[in-house]
């Protein structure tokens, strides 16, 4: 025998038993464990209907950081660690980098056109590059510093003219709506009953109730799909919500087309990369609506709900108010608002930022991934097709990293940060990172210290509100009572811009 087929015999024995060697991992690894679940139902009884982040963490104490359960064959791994996360993704991240598929949010409802859902591919890369270049870096978001603080301005305008807490919540989705649609589309909102913030309001309200596990059944079995609408009422509600996607996507982005023609379009992400138009193909034009759109859609909730549950820790936390504070007023002194600027020389209030991130989960189980492929991880089989679910309630409510995680306490990041620093574990994990993270934590900021310079934010009369997460992908906190009045006569001209 020659060389050669001396070599080729050699690989191909030693590709048998690399081959076998897999396949005898595969064979003794199993899914993590987890609670036992009965045939061919499995685990269907055991799981929870309500605050789900909580019965996880549970099992995450009890079975170890990554657990699992399985529906009607479906199996779902749970990270209740951020070690198990990062493990995760630094050992096979491209492998659980698409979605899952979820046929009432996605097929039904459309949302598998938009970022947050799409699979992984050609297209989730473009609507990728083009986040980037909008808003990837403190250097390209720049140019949009200036709006982000006019409108805070316009915030606290409209909370001196009338502070009434139920009011609040509203004035927040105006305010990230506003950012949202201007540097989008180059939208200006109205001051009253806006046509587009109402059209992201309902669009998210119809995401967070059809991405929310387990609520239709359609998405454990699929082929419920191929029944008669006259026998699945899913799907009369699921074709009154892909109409509300479609005027997500089409109504603000004719709005520019028409601008457009008639040269008065403002710069924004749309107008800009349709100057080019005549070189784009129609899945080009069809790229740039749904990325928009996902930016439109998905930026605004998630960044409202975190300043609503700023009110809330202001309100339980007094004396954090009061040395947020007075950090502004030894830096400012009282002669003007804060800007985006200031956040370097705003410590204490930048960590309130981030304990604001850490203390309410916006999306307390995130948004799911999916296994593109069998892999192992930390001896563990997850089989093609598996469901993860990232616990991020879990993983920032960890004594063992936060100790006290109920009690809102900036200090912990002022001399050695715990890790992982929040930012960085909720914004999303892999290749599926939050790509507007550096938006909204500029937007978070100012609304933070701006409000704090200029008003008190102190109980109502009756209990102090505790602080709970509605249902849904993403959460708010409870409505609650409380008393917004400006700090001083100063701080009312500075509002009003009278000095």
């Amino acid at each position: 025998m020659g060389s050669s087929s001396t070599t080729l015999v050699l690989a191909a024995g030693v590709l048998s038993l690399l081959l076998l060697r897999q396949f005898l991992r595969k064979e003794r690894a199993r899914l993590p464990p987890g609670p036992s679940g009965l045939p061919v139902i499995g685990n269907v009884l055991d799981m929870p209907s309500v605050a789900e982040w909580r019965t996880f963490a549970e099992w995450g104490r009890k079975y170890g950081r990554m657990c699992s359960v399985t529906l009607l064959g479906q199996p779902i791994v749970i990270l209740n660690s951020v070690s198990a996360l990062e493990e995760m993704d630094t050992t096979k991240g491209s492998v659980f980098s698409t979605r899952p598929r979820l046929p009432m949010a996605g097929e039904l409802v459309g949302y598998d056109q938009t970022l947050v859902l799409i699979a992984h591919g050609p297209r989730f890369r473009t609507y990728r590059k083009y986040f980037a270049r909008l808003l990837g870096t403190p250097a390209v978001l720049r140019p949009y510093v200036s709006l982000i603080e006019a409108e805070n301005q316009k915030l606290m305008k409209r909370l001196l003219l009338n502070p009434s807490s139920k009011a609040i919540d509203g004035y927040l989705r105006k305010l990230t709506g506003a950012i949202i649609l201007r540097i989008t589309y180059g939208i200006e909102v109205q001051e009253q009953d806006d046509p587009f913030v109402s059209l992201i309001e309902k669009a998210n309200d119809n995401f967070n109730v059809a991405t929310s596990p387990g609520a239709f059944l359609v998405d454990v079995f699929p082929a419920l799909l191929y029944i008669p609408e006259l026998l699945a009422p899913f799907k009369r509600t699921a074709r009154a919500w892909a109409r509300d996607t479609q005027r997500m996507v089409e109504e603000p982005y004719g709005f520019v087309r028409r601008q457009m023609a008639a040269g008065s379009a403002p710069v924004s992400f749309v107008s800009s990369l349709l100057e080019d138009e005549e070189k784009m193909s129609p899945e080009d034009v069809r790229d740039v609506k749904y990325t928009a759109a996902s930016l439109y859609g998905g930026g605004a909730d998630t960044t409202a709900a975190s300043l609503y549950a700023f009110f809330l820790a202001m309100v339980r936390s007094p004396e954090v108010q009061r040395r947020g504070q007075a950090e502004i007023d030894a830096l400012l002194h009282g002669a003007r608002l804060p800007r985006v600027a200031d956040r370097n020389q705003l410590p204490y209030v930048s960590a309130m930022v981030t304990e604001l991130l850490r203390w309410h989960s916006v999306a307390p189980l995130g948004v799911p991934h999916a296994a593109m492929e069998d892999a192992v991880v930390d001896g563990y089989l997850i089989p093609k097709g598996t469901i993860i679910i990232g616990n991020l309630w879990s993983m920032m409510n960890n004594p063992e990293v936060y100790p006290q995680p109920a009690t809102f306490d900036p200090t912990r990041y002022l001399t050695s940060p715990p890790q992982p620093d929040p930012r960085s574990a909720c914004f999303g994990f892999g290749r599926r990172v939050c790509p507007g993270r550096e938006l909204a934590e500029a937007s978070l900021f100012m609304c933070v210290a701006m409000t704090l310079s200029v008003f008190d934010i102190l109980p109502a009369e009756g209990p102090l509100p505790v602080h709970e997460n509605t249902q849904g992908t993403i959460s708010h906190t409870k409505p609650f009572d409380c008393v917004v009045k400006p700090r001083s006569e100063r701080a009312v001209a500075l509002i009003s811009g009278d000095v």
